[in-house]
């Protein structure tokens, strides 16, 4: 297993961690297997999605900020209920199919660290087995 940390600058935004999941599969000489990205943090996440088009990532937010707003009625008195409820939506893991040694991702995927109350300092796991 190998832990990374990244430094999120905004409440909301996703970053592609797609080079360093990749890195980590290069130096782990496992040439099948299956790789698990995963965060420990409970108001972000990790996802697959497009990564060819900034736009993709943009619409989603928006979604999910349309659809979940930071100031409704929510009963958390820190404030960042509506960072909990994304987190628990998009998830906090994904696993990536790994053969001859390279992730499995489509052409145009990416994997992405999700942030929904930074900026913070966060860190991400990724396991091969």
């Amino acid at each position: 297993m190998t832990e990374f940390t990244i430094q999120t600058s905004n409440r909301n935004e996703f970053i592609d961690i797609t080079s360093q999941v990749r890195s980590f599969v290069q130096r782990s000489d496992i040439d099948e297997g299956i790789c698990t990205v995963y965060c420990p943090h409970t108001t972000a996440a990790i996802t697959i999605n497009e990564n060819a088009d900034p736009d993709v990532t943009a619409d989603i937010m928006q979604k999910l900020n349309k659809m979940i707003p930071p100031h409704e009625n929510y009963r958390h008195l820190e404030g960042n209920s509506d960072a909990h409820i994304k987190s628990s939506i998009i998830g906090n893991s994904v696993q990536i199919i790994v053969s001859e040694g390279h992730l499995q991702l489509g052409t145009w995927q990416g994997i992405y660290f999700c942030e929904f109350d930074g900026s913070r300092s966060r860190h991400i796991w990724v396991s091969i087995k």
